[in-house]
């Protein structure tokens, strides 16, 4: 990456740190269910350090990717690939929205929603060792009827199978 490039990222981190603070659903948000295959949403997670960013053309969204402190210290130490048993992988995703005062200037809009993957290879070893959630919108209603809903999410994660099924790459600061 390019200096203007890891300026560039550096400058949406930041600004999708402060958002992420400020607007991701927490303790004022309602009581929020487990997902159809049993897992929680982490009670801590709006304060897991962030991994990297990431922005989708294909359906104008922009994510913060986060983790535990399992994830932190696999990222910092690069042993990603596998990923430790214990980490957790969290996103969240804001639709695109242009900023009144500067159209030049695409800002998170409204929460889609939260995202998480939990490493475990024995537990979750049909799904490449990761157990997949979702919660969505502001009121974060889980994703899926019942738990078939993770082979929805594996498939997707299928193509990075050489990437321990993860997509995103630890932002390399200098």
């Amino acid at each position: 990456m390019n200096r203007t490039g890891l300026l560039k990222s550096l400058l949406m981190t930041g600004c999708l740190t402060l958002l992420f603070l400020q607007q991701a659903p927490g303790a004022d948000s309602p009581v929020v269910q487990p997902a159809p295959n049993g897992i929680t949403l982490p009670e801590n997670y709006r304060d897991w350090r962030i991994i990297n960013t990431s922005h989708r053309v294909d359906n104008n969204t922009m994510r913060i990717i986060f983790g535990n402190d399992v994830a932190i210290e696999a990222a910092r130490s690069g042993n990603t690939n596998p990923w430790p048993d214990g980490t957790i992988l969290g996103k969240t995703v804001w639709k695109d929205s242009v900023n009144d005062d500067w159209e030049k200037a695409v800002v998170p809009g409204d929460f889609v929603h939260a995202e998480f993957m939990i490493k475990d290879a024995g537990k979750w070893a049909a799904t490449g060792g990761w157990g997949f959630a979702r919660w969505k919108g502001r009121d974060q209603q889980p994703h899926g009827e019942d738990a078939s809903f993770v082979q929805e999410c594996f498939a997707c994660h299928t193509p990075v199978k050489d990437n321990d099924y993860v997509f995103t790459r630890p932002l390399q600061l200098p």
